[in-house]
């Protein structure tokens, strides 16, 4: 059995430091002593290096190093002789490929630093695969004589003679400004220069970029550089399409609009490749999904090629059955009628606010009269990003210590009249609450590690053996506790700000787009994080999400808006999850199924049997478990 496995040695080249400490790594292995060279640190070197060959896998130098800068691992199964790609001795590789289909939509499911964007690489042609070899890289003779008999064989060979264009949509679109060199930066320019289709009209409707034609790139918000990205890409007559996480910064309706923007790029040749994080848009996008696992920045994993729904769940169950390996210690489930009992269950307090009404500049926002409990979660749901930028520039008074936009509607002028920091037109008052906030922009300021930022920040919350249990730990913030605050991740700042949040002492919790920058799984630990402090310490969550699994896993009750962005807002009572999941849907025209397994809401596809029965039967959002 042990000659089956396959020992991987990492070693961080940003936290190795062989000048800042004594090389215990080194001076500990029980192979260095034997007098062969498993570990070798010179004089001069800038990282240590370890044999992976010579290496025994006793586990020593991982708990002796200083820096927390080695890993060591048993891979589950052979895989050595599958290696796609790696970088550098003792530094991340990949093994296996997806493989794209003509006429079809791929979709890549995996947590962050598993290999989706080197994958992306390779198969736009950007990378070429060294098939483990980084120091003697094989020619591409070699590269395709390795994919024979399958169907990157054919991919690759077309992509040598240039007969595949391959066009990308970066993960990264905030820094998109900075990547155009062109004089003139308008939308409109770089819309026309890089279109080769007919299809101009449909992207600038679909995607709402007419308004923005005139505009410098260099003036766009996330949101709109995500759909000025995605029109760039969808403008080009290629034959390889890739959209690396099209998601991010858009709301609910954006994201479909996206996607059947995205699935109308298909014919009989071209291949269309997307990574996503939100699984609702992953599922409405895909016709196919290989799931990518493994350990993130050690190596990665990718599986064959599955259904879309029995992709999904093999990735929640962390399970996959044709090679029987467990992944992950714990399946990922939506028993959304969890979080009803227990709100029925504890309604220690109740608190209620009058009808409201107020006017900013142009803009109105009414309110109507509702209520809310200690241990309960309300989810503000509207289809447009201006009330969920309002909903942190409202707030700004209250709590100064984040970066905040400054533009914005509803969803932000509502928790702000209930917090008391902006007054009605009227002479009504509200309850007078302490407010802890989230915001959804966030700007690293602190000088120092994250563990001083505690220190600085919640000290009390930090120190307690509940809050580490609760919050601390599932969040794996001990993985970067001791790193610079502004050397941080997106994902990382992400999950630093939501223990901010929580361990401020409050009666209102007030977070924004807690998905934002995290992977698949780690939305669904945090949703489970916020889910479970709120309860425990009888507090009331107001919380804004757009991706709509996390939003019905925790909300016990919504609050929808409609009206007219930017104009006039109304925010309805809140109500049920089943009545205001029911009205928001129908408001965007899209319908909602459960699957049996796991309980995750499935988009039904547009004009599918199933969208219109529960159209007809006016259940946009259906929450009795089918089989399909």
């Amino acid at each position: 059995m042990a000659s089956k496995l396959t020992r991987i040695a990492i070693v961080s080249d940003d936290k190795c430091k062989p000048k800042k400490c004594r090389q215990e790594c080194k001076k500990s292995c029980p192979v260095v002593r034997t007098g062969k060279l498993c570990i070798e640190v010179t004089p001069d070197s800038r990282l240590a290096f370890i044999s992976e060959t010579l290496c025994i896998g006793c586990g020593i130098c991982p708990k002796k190093c200083p820096f927390g800068a080695i890993t060591i691992i048993n891979l589950p199964t052979n895989l050595e002789s599958q290696v796609t790609h790696r970088y550098s001795a003792n530094s991340f590789k990949v093994h296996r490929l997806p493989t794209p289909r003509p006429g079809q939509v791929l979709g890549l499911v995996g947590t962050n630093g598993i290999g989706k964007s080197t994958a992306l690489k390779i198969l736009s042609g950007k990378l070429k695969p060294n098939l483990g070899r980084f120091d003697n890289p094989p020619d591409w003779e070699d590269v395709i004589k390795y994919f024979r008999g399958s169907e990157l064989q054919n991919y690759f060979t077309k992509l040598l003679e240039d007969d595949l264009k391959a066009v990308v949509k970066p993960q990264y679109v905030d820094q998109l400004p900075r990547a155009v060199k062109t004089p003139d930066k308008s939308v409109r320019y770089l819309l026309e220069r890089g279109s080769a289709k007919d299809n101009m009209d449909e992207v600038l409707n679909t995607l709402e970029l007419r308004h923005l034609l005139d505009r410098d790139v260099n003036l766009l918000s996330g949101g709109e550089l995500q759909r000025f990205a995605i029109g760039t890409v969808c403008v080009q007559n290629a034959d390889v399409y890739m959209f690396d996480e099209p998601s991010s910064y858009l709301d609910v309706k954006q994201r479909l609009s996206a996607g059947r923007m995205i699935r109308s790029l298909l014919n009989v040749k071209n291949y269309v490749i997307v990574v996503e994080h939100d699984l609702s848009v992953l599922d409405y996008l895909s016709d196919y999904i290989c799931v990518l696992y493994g350990q993130p920045a050690v190596y990665g994993v990718v599986t064959l090629p599955y259904s879309v729904r029995e992709g999904i769940n093999i990735f929640l169950d962390g399970h996959i059955p044709t090679e029987n390996l467990r992944f992950r210690d714990e399946s990922l489930t939506f028993r959304i009628s969890e979080g009803a009992d227990e709100f029925q269950a504890d309604k220690a307090r109740g608190f209620t606010y009058p009808k409201m009404e107020k006017t900013l500049g142009n803009f109105r926002l009414r309110i109507d009269a509702g209520n809310f409990t200690d241990s309960e979660i309300l989810v503000m749901m509207g289809e447009s990003m201006w009330f969920v930028k309002f909903f942190i520039n409202s707030l700004l008074t209250i709590f100064t210590d984040y970066c905040v936009p400054k533009d914005g509607t509803g969803k932000t002028s509502f928790c702000r009249l209930l917090a008391g920091a902006l007054k009605p037109d009227s002479a009504k008052k509200v309850p007078d609450m302490r407010v802890s906030l989230k915001p959804q922009t966030i700007t690293p300021k602190f000088e120092g590690t994250v563990r001083q930022l505690f220190f600085k920040r919640i000290k009390q919350a930090f120190l307690s053996p509940q809050f580490q249990t609760d919050v601390v730990k599932p969040l794996k913030l001990d993985d970067f506790i001791d790193q610079e605050v502004k050397n941080l991740s997106g994902g990382e700042l992400q999950r630093v700000a939501i223990v901010m949040a929580l361990g401020l002492p409050a009666d209102i919790y007030l977070i924004d787009e807690p998905s934002a920058y995290l992977d698949s799984e780690q939305r669904i630990i945090a949703a489970r994080v916020i889910k479970r402090f709120i309860m425990s310490v009888k507090k009331t969550a107001f919380i804004v999400e757009h991706d709509f699994l996390m939003a019905t896993y925790l909300a016990d009750r919504v609050i929808v808006f409609d009206g007219k962005p930017g104009i006039d807002a109304h925010a309805n009572a809140p109500e049920s999850l089943l009545t205001g999941c029911n009205k928001f849907l129908k408001n965007l025209d899209v319908t909602f199924r459960r699957d049996p397994t796991n309980y995750r809401p499935r988009i039904n596809k547009l004009n599918s049997q199933l969208d219109q029965e529960q159209k007809l039967s006016g259940n946009y959002f259906f929450l009795e478990e089918d089989s399909s």
